[in-house]
Formats: C-alpha cells, sequence, structure tokens
C-alpha cells in the first residue's frame, strides 16, 4: 500500500476500501467496478489540482522511482563507471553505458537511496565536486564515441558542506555547464523528482530538457526561499514560497524553461513505476531519433540559442 501525504487522506481510504472489496468479492463484481470508477475520479480531480507544494511533495514521495528505478524498468542494460580520477566515487551521481530501445547511451542521473544506509551512502542525492568531475568525464567519453547523454535529474541541490566547496564544488558546476553547452553529441535531460538549484542544473544543459508532470525545478528549495525571504520555514511559508518560485513543469515549460513535460500514471509515478518508466522511456527514445540526423554545428547553434534565451525580463 502506497504512503499517502497529507492531502491524500481520502484517496487512500478509498484505496483501503477497494482492497478490501477486491478480497472478498471477485474483480468484475459490480460494487468492486463502482469503487475503482470512483477512486480513479479521485485521483484525477485530486491531481490536476495539486498546488506548487503539493507538487513538492509529490516529487520528494519516500516511494517515487529513483535512478536506478527506472535503470531496471527502462533501460535494456546498464554498465556502471566509477570514479573521477582524482578524489573518489560520488554514489550520489551514477554514470554509466546503457543501452535503451537498441540504441547504446551514456546514462548519468542522481540517486538518493531507498534505506536509511542508502541515502548516507549517497547523501541523500546532494553530489560532492567529485560527482560532478566524474560525470563531465563520463559525458566527454560519450562524445568520443558518438554517444548520446542521457540525464535523469532528482537532487535537492548539489551537497553543502564546507570540505565541497573548499574542493571546488561552485567552479565544478560552472564548468559542467560550460562543457554540456558545447558537448558535441546529442544531450536528453529529464527531472524525473526535484530538481534543486546548481545541484540540478549541474548535469540539466541539454537538447531537450523535460520533466515528469509531477517534478518540480527551481533555483532554490521553497525551505530554502521562505527563509531567506521569511526567516523562517513554517508550514505557512513553504507553500507560499512555493507558489512564488513557479516551479511546477506548466510553469517551466510556458517561460521556455524546459521543453516538455511527460505525463505520470494517475496519482503520481510512486503509484505506478513500471506505467512512469514506460512514458519516460518512450519520451526518450523519440528524442534521440529526432536529434539523430542533426549535424553537431546545428546541434550546438540550437542548444546555446535555447539557454541564452530563457525566461523573460521586465523593466
Amino acid at each position: 500500500m502506497v504512503t499517502p501525504l497529507a492531502f491524500e487522506t481520502d484517496i487512500h481510504e478509498l484505496e483501503q476500501a477497494l482492497a478490501r472489496a477486491e478480497a472478498a468479492a471477485p474483480p468484475d463484481a459490480e460494487g468492486v467496478k463502482a469503487l475503482r470508477r470512483d477512486l480513479a475520479a479521485l485521483k484525477r480531480e485530486r491531481y490536476a489540482k495539486l498546488t506548487p507544494w503539493e507538487t513538492v511533495l509529490v516529487s520528494r514521495h519516500p516511494q517515487r522511482p529513483q535512478f536506478l528505478d527506472y535503470v531496471e524498468l527502462a533501460f535494456d542494460e546498464f554498465v556502471e563507471l566509477h570514479g573521477d580520477r582524482a578524489t573518489g566515487d560520488d554514489r550520489a551521481i551514477r554514470t554509466g553505458f546503457a543501452r535503451l530501445d537498441g540504441r547504446k547511451v551514456m546514462l548519468i542521473g542522481h540517486q538518493k537511496g531507498k534505506t536509511l544506509a542508502e541515502r548516507q551512502q549517497c547523501y541523500y542525492g546532494c553530489a560532492h565536486p567529485e560527482g560532478y568531475r566524474k560525470a563531465l568525464a563520463k559525458m566527454k567519453l560519450a562524445a568520443k564515441y558518438n554517444l548520446p547523454v542521457v540525464c535523469l535529474i532528482d537532487t535537492p541541490g548539489a551537497f553543502p558542506g564546507v570540505g565541497a566547496e573548499e574542493r571546488g564544488q561552485s567552479q565544478l558546476i560552472a564548468t559542467s555547464i560550460l562543457e554540456m553547452a558545447r558537448l558535441r553529441t546529442p544531450i536528453v535531460c529529464v527531472v524525473i523528482g526535484e530538481g534543486g538549484s546548481g545541484g540540478a542544473l549541474g548535469i540539466g544543459v541539454g537538447d531537450r530538457v523535460a520533466m515528469l508532470q509531477h517534478a518540480y525545478y527551481s533555483v532554490i528549495s521553497p525551505e530554502g526561499c521562505a527563509g531567506i525571504l521569511w526567516k523562517v520555514a513554517t508550514e505557512e511559508t513553504k507553500p507560499r514560497a512555493a507558489d512564488a518560485l513557479r516551479l511546477t513543469a506548466p510553469e517551466l515549460e510556458k517561460h521556455g524553461i524546459i521543453d516538455h513535460t511527460i505525463p505520470e500514471p494517475l496519482g503520481g509515478a510512486h503509484r505506478d513505476p513500471r506505467a512512469a518508466a514506460t512514458a519516460l522511456k518512450g519520451y526518450i527514445v523519440r528524442q534521440l531519433r529526432s536529434l539523430a540526423d542533426q549535424a553537431d554545428d546545428a546541434l550546438l547553434a540550437v542548444r546555446y540559442s535555447k539557454f541564452r534565451s530563457m525566461g523573460r525580463f521586465e523593466g
């Protein structure tokens, strides 16, 4: 049973009622079918009207699929590549050769972890400088062998520790942005959960940038924004900050920050990871096909122009 969020109490109760009915009656019983219809209608209505803060909560759901889940469900093969050849192997960013629908790709993404031990090992998806150095080295390897790059983004932000800053965190993120802008191979980036600040942008420059429907992408987390604007992050200020940040997929697509929104299963990706993976796989395959025949110079010119023209400015 899926762990309910605060705004899903009635959905959770209906799911429990349906589970009891399915255990006591045949699947085609009229009462069971009626409960299924009611549950689908309630999910459709509730998820069509999510507030920005509720979207953030969905993107952080503990059962939401993560990078390694999509590796298993959407990709046919994955051979992980470790280390940055300088400091170590950051487990918050995973890299490796993968095969998608018969096409070889370089796959890069954030991994948050499921258990407490894994989360501590992955620093909850907050990468260190060695993670971005590792990712950049593997992107250059992909360009050398004419392989497209696929990046799956899911991080609250780069690791904020003193040691990370001393080892050049901000410089490496800036270098990664520069090098991705001129990497001579197709790049497809998808925000699958959280897209937090420079931690996300460090592997987020691509020819196609998309988001899953209930992911978010923002210059800062709602908690961080609330702390700056109102000096405290509370149950009142966090939703206000989320509203102000315009962090949902429809807002970002409207302003040209992302190219596409990938629909999620009814009730969110955490309710049907396999369906979410199928939608993600279909999107990436289509985009790689559309980019495959473009000359490198044309690819770079369009990529550069896309990022230079993002957003709107008011005097």
